[in-house]
């Protein structure tokens, strides 16, 4: 619960100052002004953890650069400000680089000084309990047990790697289908972790040109090349302190690839144009939809850069193998829908149940987000019903990519698709695909000789 009011300390062993100390900041009726003689007197009440205490540098039973430094390690968020009879600047220097954030002298006019800096002092404290509040807003969403969804036996496996990644500081490998949320929980171990203050840099590897791996991860010098106008800032600068996500670390460059494991190995990193080497320190996390694993037999990945990259692997599970994790995830995004739509909450009949239920969902959760969301739009009533669900944005590729096939029997398949669309009119059928009526026949012809399933 916020205090009601802004609480002020003012520790002053002079009785008519203490008094005039006391009137001034009292003047504010939003502040709760309590005086104190002596040191002990205030470290008695220090529990009560006060917004600002102003404090006289000299006091009968301690000297106010050892309060101070007491206040401090008790609470380092208590603003303290110095009232001296002394204008001594290196006195002065001294205290506030200790942590002191104000040094007044005492005189005629304290009056305006004092008020301005409590004034000051607020407004820094009210911006403070904002970020307070947004960092608790951040955590709430991203605590992982309410944002990893589900209670299938390979959920709850991963839930319990999940919590070994929050609890340590090594790399974190992230590996599963596209769409079963790995950004998700990348952001639930960065947010529930020691680093969750300090920034969480997603990057994504496969939207990066080659030529260019080098300088968005570790910035460049100005004039390092044309165009480089100014300096930039890599993104493992960006990630200081906090995580660094690198989304489909199977694009990775193969030339950049060294450069990668030594910033990782050494910890520093050398800008673009640059002499210097810049100390990093964040947390790595990376994830891939590939087997990174046949990348490297390939010789697509360096083997030494997935040793390096492997830490704490966490395997997602694609949709279809969790089983009613469907229903659990299809309330989850139903709830979510009307909280943020500010509409009341509907039900799944029976029949949606089942059709959920029976669909093998190549998207995976992505996926079923996008159908739950279109299927309460369409609904009528307070009941999303089976006819309301559709599946029509993804049964032409899961039609088509059941299976391992070469290109040309992908080929041969798109062609059936169309030809029987289109009530096996082949020209109408040409006319689509951009190709001509007799590489229809033919393709239609191979596909009978190589009698896949389906065809």
């Amino acid at each position: 619960m916020k205090k009601k009011h802004f609480s002020i300390f003012a520790v002053e062993d002079n009785e008519w100052y203490n008094r005039l100390l006391v009137h001034t900041l009292s003047l504010n009726p939003d502040y709760h002004v309590e005086s104190f003689f002596t040191g002990k007197d205030l470290l008695d009440k220090l529990h009560e953890k006060p917004d600002v205490i102003t404090l006289d540098y000299r006091l009968p039973d301690t000297k106010g650069s050892e309060l101070l430094k007491k206040i401090k390690d008790f609470d380092e968020r208590i603003e303290v400000v110095i009232i001296s009879e002394q204008g001594d600047i290196e006195t002065a220097v001294d205290l506030l680089k200790q942590g002191a954030f104000d040094y007044i002298v005492k005189s005629n006019d304290i009056k305006e000084r004092l008020l301005n800096t409590i004034n000051i002092i607020r407004k820094k404290s009210g911006m403070q309990e904002r970020i307070d509040d947004l960092e608790k807003e951040v955590q709430k969403k991203y605590d992982f047990s309410n944002l990893i969804v589900g209670k299938s036996p390979a959920m709850e496996r991963v839930m319990g790697m999940v919590e070994k990644a929050i609890n340590s500081n090594i790399t974190v490998s992230i590996s599963g289908e596209t769409g079963t949320g790995k950004e998700v929980v990348a952001k639930a171990i960065h947010f529930n972790s020691v680093r969750k203050k300090k920034p969480f840099v997603p990057v994504n590897m496969s939207a990066i040109p080659s030529e260019l791996f080098e300088s968005e991860l570790f910035g460049h010098e100005k004039g390092a090349f044309t165009g480089a106008v100014t300096r930039r800032i890599g993104k493992f600068e960006e990630a200081q302190g906090g995580t660094l996500f690198l989304d489909e670390i199977g694009e990775t460059d193969l030339n950049f690839q060294p450069k990668l494991l030594r910033a990782l190995q050494e910890k520093e990193i050398t800008r673009i144009g640059g002499n210097q080497q810049i100390k990093v320190d964040c947390r790595i996390i990376v994830a891939t939809n590939r087997k990174l694993m046949e990348e490297v037999k390939e010789g697509r990945f360096r083997k030494d850069l997935f040793y390096r990259l492997q830490g704490i692997p966490i395997e997602l599970p694609p949709l279809r193998e969790r089983d009613k994790d469907v229903l659990i995830l299809a309330r989850y995004f139903m709830e979510n829908f009307a909280r943020e739509n500010k509409e009341v909450l509907k039900n799944l009949s029976e029949a949606a149940r089942k059709k959920l239920l029976s669909y093998d969902w190549p998207g995976n959760v992505r996926e079923l987000k996008s159908v739950i969301e279109l299927a309460i739009v369409m609904s009528q009533g307070d009941t999303v019903e089976a006819d309301d669900i559709t599946f029509v944005a993804f049964d032409m590729m899961h039609e088509l990519l059941p299976e391992e096939m070469t290109l040309r029997e992908y080929d041969i398949r798109i062609v059936k698709y169309y030809m029987k669309k289109y009530d096996n009119k082949t020209k109408i059928v040409a006319d689509k695909l951009g190709i001509g009526q007799t590489t229809i026949y033919r393709m239609l012809g191979e596909g009978k000789e190589t009698g896949r399933p389906g065809d």
